[in-house]
């Protein structure tokens, strides 16, 4: 045994406040603190494990008790310095609170504290882990922490501060560690590889740190551990990483992932067999394969140009990744997401893991029929709880549907009608419900709108969503609308292109679903399709959708419907002042023709009725017909 070899996360660790790693915000303000003679009396640092905090209290510690202190350069060879860096607790004492947390110990404390320092300026107590003391021992240190002797300083040191009391962090000024950045740690790796000779990579360096969680005293343990594999002919990469931690690597992890996302159960079943034989257990299998779905996640989710420094994949990796999702949907790589998870838990509980890690396997292989039972089974529980569905999304060609705005119908100014005829009968004193019958069944006609223009492929986009309806199969159905696209709709010829070479070989001419494609048009035309095609894409689709939409706008529409006409019977004056004082319902000419003219009622309003005498020989204005019943009506109109 060599004795004098100490580990790399010792013979590293930093002296000085310059050579902390990271931290920008903390060394600053200690830095200040000390120039400035600010010092307090009680500090806790808190944050994750292996980001600097008992080697900043170290580095404090020894910046204060230098013989050229307080300073922020000191100089480690005097007799405080080196006490310090060796652990020799003479002024500066380190407790380990998980295994001193009575409130013994803690009296231990408070009784040592009123003794005044050995050899240097100030008694400095760093207590780690202090989360671990129980609230009877904090108890017994409030009073000493609030108020402790001069030239006594106390640093708390803990990973959970959330399990501190509050009374204990309001008297203590607390500084939070951050995890330290992959791009810091990669470097402080090379610096040291530079120092020791050793022979590795650059990417097995930034895979060190990626998988190091933020901490560096992780990352240079595991440095130390791969310096065993250091040789001057080959390089230590990433491969020895994973054998030597028993990780699997991007290529087993990828080939296993495209034989679950073509749901090929055989080919995932045999990969899978293979990476068990190399002496990976179950539970590893699985972890690494949760975190391969998690890059290919993010990776879906925000493109390949933005994943720098959040994947742990270089570039090469990244670009075959991104080859192998790109016929997958979010929501599919969620669904894995959640399976793996699921199974990963099993693990933990069974006796047998290889079976569970088998069923897992095959369950995820089963990728795009699972995906589509999850639908329907969140469907259904949602209908029998009692709560709204969620709309379905019918749209063709795979994306969302527009949301529907409600049509504005504006309504049409009133205008003076214009009667092309009037048919004159002598007629009987009940006429006049007759008329009032004939007013009413005007307006309770609908109002008819006009179609908007037609945009291109409005006609094949509605054609397509009602062969979709006419697929028996469900799960069909979805892949249809995920992966298919309509090229032609036509009662002679239906032309489908579907993008998975999978799914194209399945629903194709000899494939074992064509029939579903053949009944569905069938179907859809009430008769026998002619011809029926199931292809890749191709350049020339536009343009045969285009011809289709073009041939559907030509169609000649439909001649528009003669305006109804009331006829109106001639009355006598007797009679029409009878009808006008016995039937005060009856309003004039105007109100009755001008509902048949636009085919909208008329808003009463609340204004007093305004009577307009206009000239009876003005025919500009009128008709020769509405001459004549201005002068029936003795040309008064009531507006």
């Amino acid at each position: 045994m060599n004795k004098n070899y100490i580990p790399l996360y010792r013979k590293y660790r930093p002296q000085t406040i310059e050579q902390i790693v990271g931290q920008e915000h903390i060394k600053k303000a200690l830095t200040n603190a000390i120039q400035m003679d600010r010092i307090s009396h009680a500090y806790l640092f808190t944050g994750p494990r292996g980001t600097g905090k008992t080697s900043t209290a170290r580095i404090f510690a020894k910046s204060l008790n230098c013989v050229n202190g307080p300073t922020i350069t000191p100089c480690n060879e005097c007799e405080n310095c080196r006490n310090i860096t060796n652990s020799i607790p003479i002024d500066v004492i380190e407790i380990d609170a998980a295994s001193n947390r009575s409130v013994n110990d803690a009296d231990e404390i408070i009784q040592k504290v009123a003794l005044a320092p050995v050899n240097s300026r100030y008694k400095i107590y760093i207590i780690d882990e202090v989360h671990m003391l129980t609230n009877q021992a904090f108890n017994a240190l409030l009073k000493t922490l609030e108020e402790p002797p001069k030239n006594v300083i106390f640093i708390l040191a803990t990973t959970e501060v959330h399990k501190v009391l509050d009374t204990i962090k309001s008297r203590c000024q607390r500084f939070d560690f951050k995890r330290i950045t992959t791009e810091d740690i990669s470097k402080h790796l090379r610096y040291i590889s530079d120092k020791e000779a050793i022979n590795i990579t650059d990417d097995a360096l930034s895979y060190i740190a990626q998988n190091s969680a933020g901490g560096m005293r992780d990352s240079i343990a595991l440095l130390d551990q791969l310096s065993v594999l250091n040789s001057t002919d080959n390089a230590i990469d990433v491969e020895d990483i994973n054998r030597l931690l028993g990780r699997l690597s991007f290529d087993s992890l990828s080939s296993l992932f495209d034989m679950v996302s073509k749901s090929n159960q055989n080919g995932a079943l045999e990969i899978l067999n293979s990476i068990y034989n190399q002496g990976n257990e179950p539970s590893q299998i699985l972890s690494n394969f949760l975190e391969y779905l998690r890059n290919a996640l993010i990776l879906k989710s925000i493109g390949k140009n933005s994943v720098q420094g959040v994947v742990q994949l270089n570039e090469e990796q990244v670009k075959n990744l991104s080859a192998e999702i790109e016929n997958l949907e979010t929501h599919q790589i969620l669904s894995l997401i959640d399976k793996c998870a699921a199974y990963i838990k099993e693990l933990k509980q069974t006796p047998n893991p290889k079976l569970w890690l088998d069923v897992a396997i095959l369950d995820m292989a089963n990728l795009a029929e699972n995906t589509k039972l999850e639908d329907l089974q969140k469907r259904i529980s949602v209908l029998e709880s009692g709560a709204p569905a969620r709309p379905m999304n019918v749209s063709a060609y795979n994306t969302p549907p527009s949301p529907v705005m409600k049509q504005e119908v504006r309504k049409p100014v009133p205008q003076r009608p214009v009667i092309e005829s009037v048919k004159v009968e002598t007629p009987s004193p009940k006429v006049a419900p007759a008329v009032t019958a004939s007013e009413e069944e005007v307006l309770n006609q609908p109002v008819p709108m006009s179609k908007p223009a037609s945009t291109a492929g409005n006609g094949l986009k509605a054609l397509w969503v009602q062969f979709l309806e006419n697929i028996s199969s469900s799960p069909s159905r979805s892949i249809l609308k995920q992966q298919a696209m309509p090229v032609k709709i036509t009662k002679d010829e239906v032309i489908i292109s579907v993008k998975s070479p999978n799914w194209l070989k399945q629903y194709g001419h000899e494939g074992s679903k064509h029939s579903l494609i053949v009944e569905a048009a069938n179907s859809l035309f009430g008769g026998e399709v002619k011809k029926i095609i199931v292809r890749s894409p191709e350049s020339g689709d536009d343009a045969i959708r285009a011809e289709q939409s073009s041939s559907e706008d030509d169609k000649p529409a439909p001649a528009p419907k003669k305006p109804l006409i009331i006829e109106k019977p001639e009355v006598s004056n007797e009679e029409v002042k009878e009808l006008l004082v016995d039937k005060p319902v009856l309003k004039s000419f105007n109100q009755v023709a001008t509902p048949v003219k636009t085919g909208i009622p008329q808003k009463q309003t609340q204004q007093p009725t305004q009577i307009h005498k206009m000239p009876t020989g003005d025919s500009s204005y009128h008709s020769d017909n509405v001459n004549m019943v201005m002068d029936l009506f003795e040309g008064k109109f009531l507006e």
